[in-house]
């Protein structure tokens, strides 16, 4: 069954919706974070997103776009707010429809509906799948982009393979001679150097976007990544 991730700061009209939506088969995630709206999206993994617009600390318009940095999950926006300038920007910051508050639930059901058939004709794997997350950190897998509290750099190649690999073994050791094996086909024929300077290299990127001393290095056993951010 389908899932939806339901950003609604109103404690009535989301029982109410959740509550609709679970009668009719639908599996509903909804947001208790609203500074962490992309984190919890990623973990919902949802096939469709219902979204306010007025939200604390950031609004809707902006969490659509977060979203779109890393899937085309529809997303139907829910609001009071009712100027065909909001519904303009709705949809040109990446909104599949709109809704005005209030509404009845069988024409929210409708458009629910109406997007799913539109979107998806069989279940088909979320882009989302391309993200690596840990508290925040993100590594987009297909462009080689970290982000850190809205800050992106881009990586070579061998840099992003060297940060996912330390963070899919977060807090622990990884030698040199298993970063050398899993970055270069021919060890043999690599400087030892080599591993440092892209070491070097990944801790100022990583320092671009704000994070610091992250990496360690651990004297005749390798490195390892600790959470500082």
């Amino acid at each position: 069954m389908y899932k939806v991730f339901i950003v609604e700061d109103d404690e009535k009209i989301l029982s109410l919706i959740k509550d609709r939506l679970e009668r009719y088969g639908y599996t509903v995630s909804i947001a208790d974070d609203y500074a962490n709206i992309k984190g919890q999206f990623i973990e919902a993994d949802p096939h469709l997103v219902l979204l306010d617009i007025n939200l604390p600390n950031y609004d809707g318009f902006f969490w659509c776009r977060e979203i779109r940095t890393i899937s085309n999950v529809p997303i139907i926006f829910i609001s009071a707010r009712f100027s065909d300038m909001d519904q303009v920007m709705a949809i040109e910051n990446g909104g599949d429809d709109y809704i005005i508050k209030p509404f009845s639930f069988d024409l929210l059901l409708a458009k629910i509906k109406g997007v799913m058939r539109r979107t998806y004709g069989e279940y088909r794997q979320n882009s989302s799948k391309d993200l690596f997350e840990v508290d925040g950190l993100y590594l987009y897998k297909t462009q080689n982009i970290v982000e850190w509290q809205n800050k992106k750099v881009e990586l070579s190649k061998k840099e992003f393979a060297l940060l996912y690999i330390l963070l899919a073994n977060l807090e622990e050791i990884v030698s040199r001679e298993t970063l050398l094996a899993e970055l270069w086909d021919d060890i043999d024929f690599v400087d030892d150097n080599t591993l440092s300077v892209n070491i070097a290299r990944l801790r100022k990127r990583l320092e671009d976007i704000g994070i610091k001393d992250a990496i360690e290095t651990k004297r005749g056993q390798g490195y390892s990544i600790t959470k500082t951010w």
